[in-house]
């Protein structure tokens, strides 16, 4: 039985600003707007992150306020975005989750460079006794699905454009 999930901080862009956090970079062979698509895809989530679920409430276009429901295995936690650039940029925090915490955020960056681009991943969680193992697990996380992420975009391009 997963545990409940629990309130916490109502936290943004100055808690990821001054944050000590993790942070992963990845260049892609492709277009921005095909690793922008895959980021919209509930479904791609699940194929390049250990996330089994994703659901987002309302539809696009997305923008700050936006929340959403990641489900990993029997966990959910809600997310509310609070940077939304479309085609660039999203930064949400973690509103609950049953995760050891009082605070995380994570961000995406994407960098078009033309036929190519880039994707900067940084993400933070707090709390005592055991937010820098959330943090760490979230940089793993991310250092490990970006190459399936590539991997995924390029085996069905067409799938993100």
């Amino acid at each position: 039985m997963a545990k409940a999930p629990k309130q916490h901080k109502q936290v943004g862009a100055d808690y990821l600003a001054t944050a000590e956090q993790g942070s992963v970079r990845h260049s892609f062979p492709f277009p921005a707007k095909l690793v922008w698509n895959a980021l919209l895809d509930p479904v791609a989530w699940t194929e390049w992150l250990p996330i089994t679920k994703v659901t987002w409430d309302g539809e696009p276009p997305f923008q700050a306020g936006t929340t959403r429901t990641v489900m990993i295995g029997d966990m959910a936690v809600e997310e509310t975005f609070f940077i939304w650039e479309e085609g660039k940029r999203m930064a949400f925090r973690f509103e609950r989750s049953p995760f050891p915490i009082s605070a995380a955020v994570e961000d995406y960056i994407v960098v078009d460079k033309g036929e190519t681009c880039e994707m900067h991943w940084s993400g933070k969680a707090s709390g005592f006794p055991l937010g820098f193992l959330v943090s760490g697990r979230l940089k793993k996380g991310l250092e490990e699905g970006m190459p399936k992420l590539e991997a995924l975009i390029a085996k069905d391009p067409a799938r993100f454009s």
